[in-house]
């Protein structure tokens, strides 16, 4: 994947040439958890990362519990800024799929009442049986009788439509926070059904809304994650620039504050400048 940052990160912090990237890009699509937020927590350089690029990021998430609204105002608790129509979510774009495809279908939600209101909101009429669609998101009241549920509407003929399969995401204190993969898990070994359509990263449809919301184009346009998995490998299917940030090996800073250091921000502004007045002299 030529597109991803991939060289080790320096002691020192990152180098230029690993920045070049961000300092040529007209927009960003920037991840959400542990790449901005943990959980309730902001991260390191969040706040000024969306201040510098005001008007020009998107958020694209594959959090499947909150609406773009809810969570606007959930990040702006946080001190981070991010209005509802550059926020771009593995759940409610699953249910939009969904409304703008089957419209009239009998469908099944697994999770947040917020998803569920969502949902209802759009037109579809919520079922507890004889679904057509079952939509697996993350889901904290998931239970054994909640398994059983989902299981048998599958084994009836059902289809599964899942808004991410992350199998968790970053907790505060190194923690990991189980996801909707680890429920997907326990659905395919209940069930043995595959999934009709998984919605979030790496899949293409949310980079793809982050794009249009922004009125940007693949090239011109930089990545910001902590996933290889999602983040790096997705912004690659479109031929986008990915920067890496946290624990991966790829990453290139350990926050998204090591992507905004003065020093590497003026190294990487000063890569197009001519050669120093000696270097000409020298290859004369």
């Amino acid at each position: 994947m030529k597109n991803i940052a991939t060289q080790t990160r320096a002691p020192g912090g990152p180098a230029a040439a690993d920045l070049a990237p961000l300092a040529q890009a007209r927009h960003l699509l920037l991840d959400l958890d542990g790449t901005l937020v943990r959980q309730n927590e902001a991260i390191d350089g969040a706040a000024e990362l969306l201040e510098r690029f005001e008007g020009r990021f998107a958020i694209v998430s594959n959090n499947s519990t909150h609406t773009a609204q809810g969570l606007a105002l959930r990040l702006r608790r946080l001190g981070l800024r991010a209005p509802p129509e550059r926020i771009v979510l593995a759940g409610e774009l699953a249910v939009s799929l969904l409304a703008r495809q089957h419209p009239t279908a009998r469908l099944m939600v697994v999770g947040t009442p917020a998803l569920q209101r969502h949902a209802r909101a759009l037109g579809f009429r919520l079922v507890a049986s004889e679904a057509e669609f079952v939509l697996l998101a993350l889901d904290m009241r998931f239970s054994h009788a909640r398994l059983g549920a989902v299981a048998n509407e599958l084994l009836r003929g059902a289809r599964l439509v899942v808004t991410n399969a992350d199998a968790t995401h970053p907790g505060p204190h190194g923690r990991v926070v189980p996801e909707t993969g680890s429920l997907l898990a326990a659905v395919l070994t209940a069930s043995g059904v595959q999934p009709w359509r998984i919605v979030g990263k790496p899949e293409p449809l949310l980079f793809e809304e982050g794009l249009r919301c922004l009125g940007a184009e693949p090239a011109s346009t930089v990545v910001i994650g902590d996933n290889p998995a999602t983040d790096a490998a997705g912004a690659a299917r479109l031929g986008m620039a990915c920067l890496l940030v946290g624990a991966a090996p790829e990453a290139v800073a350990p926050s998204v504050a090591g992507l905004l250091l003065p020093r590497a921000t003026a190294e990487v502004t000063a890569l197009p400048a001519r050669p120093p007045e000696r270097s000409r002299l020298s290859t004369a």
